[in-house]
């Protein structure tokens, strides 16, 4: 019997180890999934839009798309999730152009036609930043919204933080990058381990317009009691709780168009 607990004592810290390794040196590859595209491939969506590149002070390019409605109110400017490329996310343009704002939607460097890679946080930042720059040349400071979802809902949050919107909108958003990590991996030591932040919970408690959650109670990759702790933080919070809404499927609720609808109108 103790033979077994000395191989069980080598083997699970050994299993553990390696396992931290992993997600240290390639965590790149647990967070972001994207799709690639060919620099000739030509979207197809309903709605009019525009699409064009943004060049990055590194020499990368940034494909941008904006979809164009009728006389638009603002413009909703959409950070997407950690997953997939424009030609997905392009569809979530709908939710807004039949509301009346044009909608800017970009992808991360690596994700469909934009080139580079991820390298760290600070880096998406910057290209945020960076494609706002190009934005407030053609609309309004006060009619641009900030629209986060799941990853991207990290990246309006610390823009937002640095240049107020007119509101902010965050889907699935979690807490912080450290809370999800813990819940998906409880048994390592991420905060020696992770390489990105996303301090949601402290950039938000110094915002002062008004910021909206939206998530589903079903959700297993963010868990909705993140965006309870975050309505928390302050008086300018409003959550939207979709009952069933799983992590991906909340815009196909009756309960998210209204609540559009009461945001945006």
């Amino acid at each position: 019997m103790s033979k077994y607990l000395l191989y069980i004592s080598i083997i699970v810290p050994s299993v553990l180890i390696c396992l931290g390794l992993v997600i240290y040196l390639y965590q790149e590859h647990l967070i972001f999934y994207p799709e690639k595209l060919s620099d000739k491939h030509i979207f197809k969506f309903s709605e009019s839009f525009e699409e064009f590149n943004i060049q990055t002070p590194d020499g990368e390019k940034i494909n941008v798309l904006i979809f164009k409605s009728e006389n638009p109110k603002g413009l909703v400017y959409y950070h997407h999730g950690n997953a997939g490329s424009l030609e997905h996310w392009g569809l979530k343009a709908n939710d807004f152009t039949k509301r009346g704002y044009d909608v800017l939607i970009y992808d991360y460097r690596g994700f469909g036609k934009s080139t580079g890679k991820i390298k760290n946080e600070k880096m998406l930042y910057k290209d945020a930043l960076l494609i706002y720059k190009e934005i407030e040349k053609s609309y309004s400071f006060d009619n641009i919204i900030f629209y986060g979802i799941s990853l991207g809902s990290g990246i309006a949050a610390k823009l937002a933080h640095e240049i107020t919107p007119n509101k902010l909108i965050l889907e699935t958003p979690y807490y912080n990058f450290y809370d999800v990590s813990k819940f998906h991996y409880p048994y390592l030591p991420n905060s020696i381990l992770l390489h990105y932040q996303f301090k949601t919970n402290k950039w938000i408690s110094e915002i002062k317009v008004p910021i909206h959650l939206i998530h589903g109670t079903e959700d297993e990759t963010v868990p909705y009691e993140m965006s309870l702790r975050l309505q928390k933080i302050g008086t300018n919070i409003d959550l939207c709780t979709i009952e069933y809404g799983s992590h991906n499927n909340l815009n196909t609720f009756e309960e998210y168009q209204k609540y559009l609808d009461k945001v945006l109108n």
